[in-house]
């Protein structure tokens, strides 16, 4: 009897009752509703599926992941090299022209091993927009190197402009990414995935040096000060508290209120909660703990506007030159 041909949704249906529910829980959390919701129905659907036939489906699912993670290291030609030695010539370019038609290869992959430097002498003298869009799909440090050398007056322009980028159509990468292709001799298939936004913005930002930071969001308050606020609350959060040394968060909780930080603490990791009780008196632990303990239920927003407050204080304490929070290019003597 001919085994079944599964759909995709069927397929990922099957991985996810295979995974089990923790699994697959977390697997939803990447998820949008309307995934989630078709996801759901397929699942509830499915009917009885052979173990044969489940090995198979996680077998593929197997083979597209490690096909993934070939591109990202050496991009197509070399994922389809180690693909023909393991799997031969036939599967190997079933498995990568899957991969490339739904959508999982990055444009500009080719650049992403390049010389910053290098890479800095093609872009520099492109239209804003075009380096916005290219420094969008580099990792944050890359990037981050990128924008600091790049002239004042393109940097503020710059940032902004990856900021408020949202989606942007094949036809345009496809342009921009066959210019930068001549020069660096690559070739590899497109995919055109949300890139840029403010979180891509924050991720560059955090990589550079505070100098150049600096210089950037001051430019941004001018040109889009709305713009420039939202991308300073999101440059550091509650959570990374914990990359702050002893001295600057013993620095930070004698400018906060014991209350303050008893909401704040109530929504906190454990990690950070020990990080803040590691540099408090054994009475100050305790009262807080005690807080705690007997405030009672908090609402989620509440704890999110205590948690913001601390952050404004902790950013509030770096301008003045009070505490250091880590940054990329950032040199520190202790």
């Amino acid at each position: 009897m001919a085994r079944k041909e599964f759909s995709g949704k069927e397929k990922a249906a099957i991985l996810l009752i295979s995974l089990g529910p923790e699994n697959s829980a977390e697997v939803f959390k990447h998820l949008n509703e309307e995934e989630i919701e078709e996801l759901t129905l397929e699942i509830a659907n499915m009917r009885m599926v052979s173990s044969d036939e489940k090995n198979e489906v996680i077998e593929d699912f197997y083979q597209l992941a490690l096909a993934q993670e070939y591109i990202s290291e050496g991009g197509i030609n070399y994922a389809k090299d180690i693909l023909e030695r393991a799997l031969g010539q036939e599967k190997a370019v079933d498995i990568i022209g899957r991969l490339t038609s739904s959508l999982h290869v990055r444009p500009f992959e080719f650049i992403r091993k390049a010389d910053p430097n290098q890479l800095l002498n093609y872009i520099q003298n492109e239209h804003p927009q075009t380096i916005a869009l290219i420094l969008s799909y580099l990792n944050p440090r890359q990037a981050a190197q990128i924008l600091a050398n790049l002239p004042p007056e393109k940097q503020g322009e710059v940032t902004r402009r990856i900021a408020i980028m949202d989606r942007t159509s094949p036809e345009v990468v496809k342009e921009i990414e066959k210019v930068l292709e001549n020069k660096f001799s690559s070739m590899l298939s497109q995919d055109f995935t949300t890139t840029g936004g403010i979180q891509s913005t924050v991720d560059i930002l955090n990589a550079v040096d505070r100098g150049t930071e600096k210089l950037i969001m001051e430019e941004l308050d001018i040109r889009d000060a709305e713009l420039s606020e939202e991308i300073r609350r999101r440059m550091f959060v509650f959570e990374d508290i914990v990359s702050l040394d002893n001295r600057s968060i013993q620095r930070i909780i004698r400018e906060i209120d014991n209350s303050q930080w008893a909401v704040a603490l109530k929504g906190a990791s454990e990690e950070v909660k020990d990080v803040i009780f590691a540099n408090m008196s054994k009475r100050l632990v305790e009262m807080i703990k005690e807080d705690i303990e007997f405030m009672g239920p908090v609402r989620i927003r509440d704890i999110e506007d205590a948690q913001q407050s601390i952050v404004n204080v902790i950013r509030k304490l770096e301008e003045d030159g009070e505490i250091i929070t880590p940054r990329g290019g950032d040199e520190v003597i202790v």
